[in-house]
C-alpha cells in the first residue's frame, strides 16, 4: 500500500479495478492526496466509489450559522454598542467642565492671532504701517516677542484637584460602561460564533476574535460573540462621526488614543516657544505693497452706468 502512495497511484481493486492516479489538494496549503475511484459493476449494478485521502489530512467541514443567531446575537449587539455609545456621548457632554483661562493667557492668544494677521494681510496696508507693527513685535530690544518671558509651572494631578475630578470623570464615562457593558454581554451571549470575516487569518487571530470559545479546530476566520462586541466598540467610528460629528464622545477608539498617548494629561503649550516661532516667521516676512496700481486698474475699465437708472424703482406701499 505504501508503495502505491509513493508512485502517486491508488492501490488496484480485488475486483479488476485498475490504478487510478492520485489528484492533489493543496487548498488547505498542506500537500493532501486525494482521490475517488470508480470500481467496476457489481452483481447488484451499483458502482461503487471509493475515496482515498493521506494520512493526517482531514477536510475542515463547513459550519453553518443558524439564522436565530443574525437576530437574537449579532444585530442586538451592535444595537447595544451603538446605544451606549451615543449614551456616553452626551453624558460626557454633561459632566464635562469648562477650562478656565487666566488673563495672561488670553493675552498671549490674542498677541499671537494679531501677528499672523499681520503676515498674512500686511500687503492691504501701507510699508510704513507694516514696518511699525513689525517693530513693535519684533525689535531687537524691546519688541514684545523679545522682552515677554513666560514662567510655564507644570500641573500636578496632586495639587490640581480639577485634574483628579476630570480623570474621574473621564474613567465613569469611558471605562465603567466598557466593563458593565461587556461583561453583561461575554454573560449572555457566551459561547455564540455569530459571523465569519470574509479572508483567511492565522493561527494567533484566535485569541482576538473567538474569546470564550476554545475549539482548536476552529478556523480564525470566525468570530465569537465577546469579540463580536469589542470590534463594534472600535469599528463604529464611522457611524458616530455621522450623526454625532468629529469630535464626538462616543468614539471609543479616539478616547483610549488620548489615554495611551498621554494627551490627556498633557503639558501645556510653552508660550516662549510659541513666541519665538512666530518671531521668526514675521521676521522672515517682506512687504509687498498689493494696492500699489489700484487707481490706475479701477480708472482703466469702462464703467457701464447706463443701465443703471434707467429702470423705473417700485413704490413701497406703506
Amino acid at each position: 500500500m505504501r508503495d502505491y502512495w509513493q508512485r502517486g497511484t491508488s492501490p488496484p481493486s480485488a475486483r479488476g479495478g485498475a490504478a487510478v492516479p492520485l489528484e492533489n489538494n493543496t487548498a488547505s496549503g498542506r500537500h493532501c492526496a486525494k482521490t475517488t475511484r470508480q470500481l467496476q459493476p457489481t452483481v447488484t449494478g451499483i458502482r461503487e466509489e471509493v475515496k482515498l485521502t493521506l494520512p493526517g489530512c482531514m477536510a475542515e467541514p463547513e459550519l453553518l450559522l443558524d439564522s436565530n443567531i443574525r437576530l437574537w446575537v449579532v444585530l442586538p449587539i451592535v444595537f447595544i454598542t451603538f446605544l451606549v455609545g451615543v449614551i456616553r456621548h452626551y453624558v460626557s457632554i454633561l459632566l464635562q467642565s469648562d477650562k478656565k483661562l487666566t488673563l495672561e493667557q488670553v493675552s498671549d492668544s490674542q498677541v499671537l492671532i494679531r501677528s499672523r494677521i499681520l503676515r498674512e494681510n500686511g500687503k492691504y496696508i501701507p510699508k510704513q504701517s507694516f514696518l511699525m507693527r513689525k517693530f513693535y513685535f519684533n525689535n531687537q530690544e524691546d519688541g514684545f516677542f523679545k522682552k515677554t518671558k513666560r514662567k510655564v509651572v507644570p500641573p500636578s494631578p496632586m495639587t490640581d484637584p480639577s485634574m483628579l475630578t476630570d480623570m474621574m470623570k473621564g474613567n465613569v464615562t469611558n471605562v465603567l460602561p466598557m466593563i458593565l457593558i461587556g461583561g453583561w454581554i461575554n454573560w449572555t451571549f457566551s459561547g455564540f460564533v455569530t459571523t465569519k470575516v470574509p479572508f483567511p487569518l492565522t493561527l494567533r487571530f484566535k485569541p482576538m476574535l473567538q474569546q470564550g470559545i476554545e475549539l482548536l479546530s476552529l478556523d480564525a476566520s470566525w468570530v465569537s460573540s465577546a469579540s463580536w462586541y469589542f470590534l463594534n466598540v472600535f469599528g463604529l467610528r464611522s457611524m458616530y462621526s455621522l450623526i454625532l460629528g468629529q469630535d464626538n464622545g462616543a468614539d471609543q477608539s479616539r478616547i483610549m488614543q488620548e489615554q495611551m498617548s498621554g494627551a490627556a494629561m498633557a503639558m501645556p503649550a510653552d508660550t516662549n516657544k510659541a513666541f519665538k516661532a512666530e518671531w521668526e516667521a514675521l521676521e522672515l516676512t517682506d512687504h509687498q505693497w498689493a494696492l500699489e496700481s489700484v487707481e490706475d486698474d479701477l480708472m482703466s475699465r469702462e464703467l457701464d452706468l447706463d443701465g443703471m437708472f434707467s429702470k423705473e424703482l417700485p413704490s413701497g406701499i406703506f
